[in-house]
């Protein structure tokens, strides 16, 4: 996506995907840029 590809390029080259994946990855990619900070947490 960030290269430019539409959905259906990506779809066409990536036969396992669904559309619902790649909805998948702008919503996860949404809310991680709503965090103002990431940091690993250390059991």
């Amino acid at each position: 996506m960030a290269s430019g590809m539409t959905f259906d390029e990506i779809l066409e080259d990536y036969e396992d995907l669904e559309l619902e994946d790649l909805q998948a990855c702008l919503v996860y990619a949404a809310r991680l840029a709503k965090v103002k900070n990431i940091t690993r947490l250390v059991a």
